[in-house]
């Protein structure tokens, strides 16, 4: 009788976990890749080389009203003579240095461009926090227009740790637009009161409220976690039935799927 339960419970993990339907974000893409680095062209073609399923990148606006693909708000070391805040600098200035890997920082524009010759993945955008909420009014609009001008609505999604660039992307996209909310301070019911259409949250957080993957799924709402780069956290991932695994090893987790 022991065997029989071992036996029934092995199969059922096994069916659990081989009818995952995790997809792998490359977390401001697959930077890990050779030459590539943290959000740049490099690392988004390399996610999609790799057969990734969605690629994140972050946009900040610079001062005189470009977007650009870069965490920020700094670009250079801390201690550098040259260090730049990207949100206090112009594009051409921004422009004069150099990523780690010879690129420039590129133009939202430039990522569309490449994004588009790439059909085998989709794209989650994280507008980052600016000074003023009418800065972030700006981006959002500035962000939009430009995903509508490349005609990507329908490959592209929204995230952003503000809830004022959450509501504003309710607020101006489409109907049909996908915005999740990343600060892991609301609750699913709340989230989804505001028209949010997943959470993305930290580890930590699910870990620790781990009713908020099945609140979510009950309100019809996507669970994406981030930032996942250890077997046992993407084994728990799987475990619990989270959409989307967002990591800076995207190899890594496609191989623990896989498994």
């Amino acid at each position: 009788m022991k065997i029989l339960k071992l036996l029934t419970l092995a199969i059922a993990l096994c069916s659990t976990l081989g009818s995952s339907a995790q997809q792998i974000v490359a977390h401001r893409g697959h930077h890990s890749a050779k030459g590539a680095v943290e959000n740049s062209i490099a690392a988004l073609r390399a996610a999609s080389d790799a057969g990734i399923d969605v690629v994140e990148c972050d946009l900040n606006m610079t001062a005189d009203g470009e977007v650009v693909v870069i965490n920020g708000p700094w670009l250079g070391e801390r201690g550098d003579a040259d260090r730049l805040n990207i949100q206090r600098s112009d594009l051409v200035t921004i422009r004069s240095k150099q990523l780690a890997n010879g690129e420039k920082v590129p133009t939202l524009d430039e990522y569309l461009s490449e994004f588009s010759t790439l059909s085998n993945i989709r794209l989650v955008i994280e507008i980052k926090e600016h000074s003023t909420p009418q800065d972030e009014t700006k981006i959002v609009r500035k962000v939009l227009d430009a995903v509508k001008s490349h005609r990507l609505g329908d490959r592209v999604e929204y995230t952003s740790l503000r809830e004022h660039i959450c509501n504003e992307l309710v607020r101006l996209a489409p109907a049909d637009t996908r915005v999740s909310y990343l600060n892991g301070t609301l609750t699913p019911e709340y989230a989804n009161g505001l028209g949010y259409t997943g959470i993305s949250y930290q580890l930590d957080v699910l870990k620790r409220i781990p009713r908020w993957i099945k609140e979510a799924h009950r309100l019809n709402m996507t669970v994406n976690v981030w930032t996942v780069n250890q077997p046992s956290d993407i084994m728990w991932c799987i475990a619990n039935g989270v959409d989307y695994i967002t990591t800076d090893r995207p190899d890594l987790v496609k191989e623990q799927i896989g498994k």
